[in-house]
């Protein structure tokens, strides 16, 4: 006798898809009872009996093909019991006791007896048929028996809505024909004579096989040869009847139509368990694609803000100053439109970026992916430190452009007042020295020589009182030197030359004194008129210059009290006018009365006075350049008071407003803080109120454009201070970014929210009370809570905490250890307490169906199974299978499941 088991050691047994293997479900008399039309006292119609044969030959060769043999003849091939063995071994996947050797009869029967007593084992009722007969090649009672298997093992499982195998079947095929013309399924015998059945099963699960709208009703042979046709190419059912013996046969064989639709049932219903695999699949790749396209929007945009940052701070740090205020008005302008133009819109992009990055990890977090972790370097706290370092840098920039201005102001202002007075010195000074080396005395008569001696001491006189000038001088050349003047070296070259002709003068001076000295006994006294004469308009010469010269100053002034003070001393040095015009009238007189005396003495004079170059006519021109320039003093100095006047409207129409717009962003600061704490409604009531509530605060943009518009005016016209208001429009700025940024950081707590509530289906009810218990725990309305506060919140939603439990808690709502517990942080670790999502071993799962229960999976199956794009994605990132069972091109499909979600899913 044949052991079969040792001549199929290649096959491998396992379940198969026409039976669950796994012991009775209902009892068999159940189904034979509804076999009303099998009478096994009467012969079998030829035309049915011809049918059962080819069908049932058929479907037994598609299971015993797996074990690598077959049968020709149904009645012969089972009678020594072997393959009838082996065929119930590929059917249940299990093992059957081991066949007897032999090919003697009791041998065969006992082998029959052995399949036999299995199937009773299945809870089938076995009614007359026994082991002799199936030996002595009994058709009808073989067909039964194997008609018994087939109800058992391929039919007894179909079962929809609780109806029985057969209904169950027919209710299937009813559900998947309704659409479909022409088709109308009320047994397992003529409806399906015209062969559309056949093909509208096919068509509903893979249209592509069949064009059925070009089938025709009146050609069932085709209709019939079409459908086995493609079955037996495409869906690998093997063709179990002929068209022609179902067409010409009044009623066909309700047992063999029955077999061969539920070979299409295990085979469509085997397509369908592989869809929802792949649908799964699929649904889980295209949450990772989305992921990752959000990975590498935040990686592209958190490197296009760094590099900004990177490239601005530097420029923000150049603290070198230009050598003209030109130059640092420049500066100052870039500053500016740096602030107004370029700086805004990457506040968005940062606070844009911030929202991405919460809203992806809530994302990740509710599809039960490990937590996104941006490339080194581009952490939001990244941003956030680079941003911080870029405001550092531009703290004090603006403060440091407006100090340098006024610096070069001062320095203009110096060094034009130093040009001013060296080029009056210079004046005064020239010829001086050539003077001073005359030696006139030597030929000079008495008279002369007292009249030299006396102009000498008015020279020394005026000297004396140029001191100041040249002090002056060299006070404003090293007040220069001190403020780093570009031109210093021109400055000190002019200061020192000066310096060197004024000791020049002192010692040429010195000497020429000797000289007259020496000769002054020789000599008489010079007239005395003359000498009061030139000893009183010398220096009333020197303050008639000096006048001028404060006249002619340069003045620069910030406030309106700095120009007053100016006025009032410039109304005091008028006051001062009636006495230098007596003055100046008794000078005159004075000389008036020497040409009076002289005339009246018959006295003839030698020209000019000898003891003063200084004329009337020079008095009387320089008083009148006095009167002159007294008036345009008066109106240089009303129009700095005007524009003094000017800049203090400025001044307080910047404050009034800023008074307002100052205090109303504290404010709209501090509701806000309340809105994230209260937060009642629904959230999408909270949403739209905070969506209402930004759309207001974005409606007060107008009232900032204003502000910016007259710090602009006051910037243009150089005013440095404010003392109407403590808010700068640097304090503005800031709290106007701040106040967006939380505007649309809260708005966006909300949405991550709902996008939680929705994900893990938390009632609304269930979130407002889930908020209710996290705000009264939340002591210091902050948003936020210390490990105490949150082990109390945890207590009273009714957890039994020990410290390692509570320490797990805290590793997942706190990942980065700061010791504090977000509202958001709260509400995940709650929807992931109570909620269930996919997983890593579903995932496994639905790869281990579409490989066909093998540990790998290859390209070709999952092009076959997925969608294109889906499909590529799949094979770009698995890595190869190494298990000891790998084919060429296996790929490991575990491995993969696993990094979507983590380690610690599995």
């Amino acid at each position: 006798m044949v052991d079969y088991h040792a001549a199929n050691q290649s096959y491998q047994y396992g379940p198969s898809s026409a039976g669950n293997g796994a012991g009775g479900g209902g009892s068999m008399g159940d189904y034979m009872a509804q076999e009303d039309d099998w009478d096994r006292d009467l012969l079998l119609d030829p035309a049915w009996e011809k049918q059962q044969r080819k069908t049932f030959t058929a479907w037994c060769n598609s299971h015993l093909r797996k074990a690598g043999t077959q049968i020709e003849n149904i009645d012969e091939d089972f009678r020594d019991g072997l393959k009838l063995m082996l065929l119930l071994e590929v059917i249940s996947g299990e093992r059957l006791p081991k066949p007897e050797r032999g090919k003697m009869r009791v041998h065969k029967i006992n082998n029959v007896n052995k399949a036999l007593d299995f199937i009773a084992s299945k809870g089938v009722k076995l009614v007359s048929i026994g082991a002799e007969e199936i030996v002595d090649g009994n058709a009808k009672m073989t067909l039964g028996m194997i008609w018994t298997i087939i109800l058992r093992f391929a039919i007894q499982d179909i079962s929809v809505e609780e109806t029985s195998a057969k209904e169950g079947l027919l209710l299937w095929c009813q559900r998947k024909t309704a659409p479909y013309k022409n088709v109308n399924v009320q047994n397992f015998h003529i409806s399906w004579k015209d062969g559309l059945a056949f093909n509208a099963l096919i068509h509903r699960h893979r249209p592509e096989l069949i064009e059925y709208d070009k089938l025709r009703k009146d050609d069932p042979v085709t209709n019939l040869n079409n459908a086995f046709e493609v079955a037996e190419k495409y869906l690998d059912i093997p063709k179990m009847l002929d068209a022609e013996d179902i067409v010409n046969t009044a009623r066909p064989d309700e047992k063999a139509i029955m077999t061969y639709v539920s070979s299409f049932y295990h085979a469509f219903s085997g397509a369908q368990k592989a869809e929802t695999a792949a649908n799964r699949i699929c649904k889980v790749l295209a949450v990772n694609q989305e992921n990752e396209h959000l990975m590498e929007d935040y990686e592209k945009l958190a490197s296009d803000l760094l590099e900004w940052i990177r490239r601005t701070i530097p420029w923000l740090e150049d603290r070198v100053p230009q050598k003209t205020i030109q130059e640092m008005q420049q500066k100052l302008e870039d500053f500016r439109d740096y602030r107004r133009v370029h700086k805004p819109p990457k506040v968005q992009e940062k606070c844009q970026l911030e929202i991405n990055f919460n809203t992806l990890q809530t994302k990740l977090r509710l599809s039960n992916r490990p937590a996104f972790m941006p490339s080194e370097g581009k952490m939001v706290s990244d941003i956030n430190n680079g941003w911080q370092h870029l405001e550092q840098a531009e703290k004090g920039y603006e403060e440091w452009l407006l100090n340098e201005i006024r610096r070069l102001e001062r320095l203009d202002h110096l060094a034009e007042k130093f040009r001013q007075k060296a080029s009056i010195h210079e004046a005064w000074t020239d010829g001086k020295e050539a003077m001073l080396k005359h030696r006139d005395y030597e030929t000079a008569t008495l008279s002369d020589i007292k009249a030299l001696i006396r102009k000498h001491e008015a020279f020394e006189s005026d000297l004396a009182a140029h001191q100041d000038r040249v002090e002056q001088i060299a006070a404003i050349a090293q007040e220069l030197n001190e403020l780093d003047y570009y031109d210093s070296h021109n400055v000190n070259t002019r200061c020192q030359k000066i310096c060197d002709q004024w000791d020049a003068l002192g010692s040429l001076t010195h000497s020429r004194r000797e000289a007259l000295e020496k000769t002054e006994k020789q000599l008489e006294a010079i007239d005395q008129l003359h000498l009061e004469y030139a000893k009183r308009a010398a220096p009333f010469n020197n303050w008639m210059e000096s006048a001028m010269e404060d006249l002619q100053d340069m003045f620069i002034v910030h406030t309106i009290e700095e120009i007053e003070g100016l006025i009032s001393a410039h109304d005091q040095f008028k006051s001062t006018l009636p006495d230098a015009d007596r003055e100046r009238e008794a000078i005159l007189a004075i000389h008036k009365e020497a040409q009076r005396i002289a005339e009246s003495n018959h006295i003839k004079l030698s020209g000019s006075n000898p003891y003063t170059t200084v004329t009337p006519q020079i008095i009387n021109s320089k008083w009148e350049k006095v009167q002159q320039l007294v008036p345009k003093r008066d109106h240089a100095l009303l129009e700095e008071q005007s524009k003094q006047q000017s800049n203090e409207h400025l001044r307080r129409q910047f404050a009034s407003q800023a008074n307002v717009v100052g205090p109303w962003i504290q404010t709209k600061m501090e509701e806000i803080g309340r809105i994230s704490i209260e937060m009642n409604g629904t959230l999408e009531d909270q949403l739209s109120h905070l969506k209402q509530y930004e759309r207001s605060i974005v409606d007060y943009k107008p009232n900032l454009d204003l502000l910016e518009q007259q710090h602009q005016l006051i910037q243009e016209a150089l005013i440095f201070d404010n003392k109407h208001t403590n808010y700068t429009m640097e304090h503005i700025r800031v709290g106007w970014e701040q106040l967006l940024t939380t505007i649309a950081r809260t708005i966006n707590e909300v949405e991550n929210q709902i996008l939680t509530r929705d994900a893990k289906g938390i009632s609304q009810e269930q979130m407002q009370e889930f908020r209710a218990s996290f705000n009264h725990f939340d002591k210091k309305q902050t948003g936020s809570m210390d490990s105490d506060d949150f082990r109390a919140l945890l207590i009273s939603t009714g957890y039994s905490l020990g410290d390692a439990e509570f320490n797990r808690i805290m590793s997942l709502v706190d990942p980065n250890h700061s010791g504090l517990v977000t509202f958001q942080a709260f509400i995940d670790f709650m929807s992931r307490e109570t909620t269930d999502t996919d997983t890593a071993d579903q995932v496994i799962a639905s790869f281990k169906v579409l490989a066909g229960d093998k540990n790998f999976i290859t390209a070709e199956e999952l092009r076959r199974e997925l969608p294109p794009d889906q499909a590529e994605y799949c094979i770009a990132r698995m890595a190869p299978y190494q298990g000891p069972d790998a084919v060429p091109g296996a790929l490991d499909y575990k491995s993969f499941s696993t990094a979507l979600y983590g380690e610690s899913d599995l």
